[in-house]
C-alpha cells in the first residue's frame, strides 16, 4: 500500500473525498463566477479583491495581498516541523479586459475565454481550502494558498517569482491549472521573449518609393526566422505573435516591431536558437547601416528559467499514484511552461497538475468537460495531504 493509500483510508478524508465527488455544480459555479471578472495580466486586482474575500470567507488565516496582487491565505498546520507546502493558481487570463465572456454550455462541455485558465484552477484552489478546513483534515506542515498574478503573456512569471522569494528554498510547490488533467508536468521548458524593431527614414508610397521600409524589413526578417531548422526532439519551436508598425496605406514606413517567443525543451537548444535569431539580426542591422537613418535591435522582455526534477522524485510519485487511485488510466508526463518554471529552475520541488479536461486555451471558443473535475478535485486533495503530511489520528 502506497502512501496515496494510506492516506486515503482515513476516515476524514474518505468523507472529504466522498464530499468532492458530488461538488462538480458548486466548483463549477464558482468558476464561472471568477470568469465573469476581467482580470488580464497586469489588470487582475478586481479578480483579486474577490479572491482575498472568498478566502477569509473560507477560513483561512493571515490572508494578505501583496504588492503585486498575489493573495495569500493560510491553514496552519497541527505541528510546525515541516517546510510549508505551496499550493498555487494563477488568476490572470491572455484576454483583454473588453472581452466577452459569455459562458455557453453544451452539456458537459462549457465554453467560456479563460474558463479552463485559468478559472477553474483558482475555483479548483478554493474549493481545496473549503474542503480541507470544513473535514478538519490536519497536516503536518502550514499550508498556504496563493493566487498568483502574472503567469501569461509578457507577466513574466513576475506573481511566482514573488512567492518562490516569500516561502524560500524549502517549500513544496503545486501548481494547479484547471486543465491538464492526467498530466504531469515535472520539467520547466525554457522560454525567451524578445522584442526586434526596425527603424528607417520611411517616406512618400509614391514620391520616396524605393527607400527602406520598417514593414517590408520586418517581414525578411520574419521570413528568415521561419526559414530556420529546429528540432523535434528536444522540442524546440518560434513564434511571432505579435506584429506593428506604419502610420498610413500611403507612407513607407519609418517604424516596425514584432514581438517573439522562443521555447525549447532543453537548454542549449533554447541558447541555439537565440544565437541563431540574433545572427539574424545582426544580419539585418549590417545590411541596413548604410542607409540612413535605418536601425534594427533585439531587446529581451522575458524569460522563463527552465529546469526539473526526475520522474523519480517522491513528489512526483505521489502524484502519480493519485491520478492512479482516482481511476485515471492514462498520464503523461510532460514538460510545460507554467508557474512551476520559478521554482523548478532554482532546483525547488514542485509539479504542475490539471484538475480537468479542456481544450482551444488562449481562444474565444476555450472549452472545459467537467467529467474528470470531481477526479481532478480528488487528486489534489490527495496530492497536497501527501505533500503536507498528515495527522496519524
Amino acid at each position: 500500500m502506497n502512501q496515496i493509500e494510506r492516506i486515503a483510508q482515513k476516515a476524514q478524508v474518505q468523507v472529504a473525498l466522498d464530499n468532492l465527488a458530488v461538488q462538480t455544480e458548486q466548483i463549477v459555479k464558482t468558476a464561472v463566477a471568477i470568469q465573469q471578472i476581467p482580470a488580464p495580466t497586469f489588470a487582475e486586482a478586481e479578480r483579486a479583491v474577490f479572491i482575498e474575500s472568498q478566502f477569509r470567507a473560507i477560513g483561512l488565516t493571515d490572508v494578505v495581498q501583496d504588492a503585486l496582487g498575489n493573495v495569500y491565505g493560510r491553514y496552519p498546520s497541527y505541528k510546525p516541523t515541516k517546510p510549508p507546502v505551496i499550493i498555487s493558481a494563477h488568476s490572470d487570463t491572455v484576454f483583454p479586459a473588453s472581452t466577452d465572456l459569455t459562458v455557453r454550455y453544451n452539456g458537459q462541455t462549457m465554453y467560456g475565454p479563460g474558463l479552463g485558465d485559468n478559472s477553474t484552477g483558482v475555483a479548483g484552489l478554493l474549493h481545496l481550502a473549503q474542503t480541507i478546513i470544513g473535514h478538519n483534515l490536519a497536516t503536518a506542515a502550514d499550508l498556504w494558498f496563493v493566487a498568483n498574478v502574472g503567469e501569461e503573456g509578457l507577466g513574466n512569471l513576475r506573481g511566482m517569482r514573488a512567492v518562490v522569494d516569500r516561502f524560500g528554498q524549502n517549500a513544496v510547490y503545486i501548481v494547479i491549472e484547471g486543465g491538464l488533467y492526467g498530466q504531469i508536468s515535472h520539467q520547466a521548458i525554457g522560454v525567451c521573449r524578445f522584442r526586434i524593431d526596425v527603424t528607417t527614414a520611411g517616406g512618400h508610397s509614391w514620391g520616396n518609393f524605393g527607400q527602406k521600409n520598417a514593414i517590408h524589413e520586418l517581414a525578411r526578417l520574419i521570413t528568415a526566422i521561419d526559414r530556420l531548422s529546429v528540432p523535434p526532439s528536444p522540442k524546440t519551436t518560434y513564434n511571432v505573435g505579435v506584429i506593428e508598425g506604419g502610420t498610413t496605406i500611403n507612407t513607407i514606413a519609418a517604424s516596425a516591431s514584432m514581438l517573439l517567443d522562443l521555447r525549447s525543451e532543453h537548454p542549449v537548444m533554447l541558447e541555439e536558437l537565440v544565437t541563431a535569431v540574433s545572427t539574424i539580426v545582426q544580419n539585418a542591422q549590417n545590411r541596413l547601416s548604410g542607409c540612413g537613418g535605418c536601425a534594427v535591435t533585439m531587446t529581451q522582455i522575458g524569460s522563463r528559467p527552465a529546469g526539473s526534477i526526475p520522474r523519480s522524485h517522491p513528489l512526483v510519485q505521489l502524484a502519480e499514484d493519485a491520478l492512479r487511485f482516482v481511476g485515471c488510466q492514462h498520464i503523461n508526463f510532460i514538460a510545460g511552461s507554467t508557474d512551476a518554471n520559478i521554482p523548478l529552475s532554482e532546483g525547488i520541488t514542485a509539479v504542475c497538475i490539471g484538475l480537468t479536461e479542456s481544450g482551444n486555451a488562449h481562444r474565444l471558443d476555450e472549452f472545459i468537460d467537467v467529467t474528470r473535475l470531481a477526479q481532478g478535485m480528488q487528486q489534489l486533495l490527495l496530492l497536497t495531504l501527501a505533500a503536507a503530511g498528515v495527522d496519524k489520528n
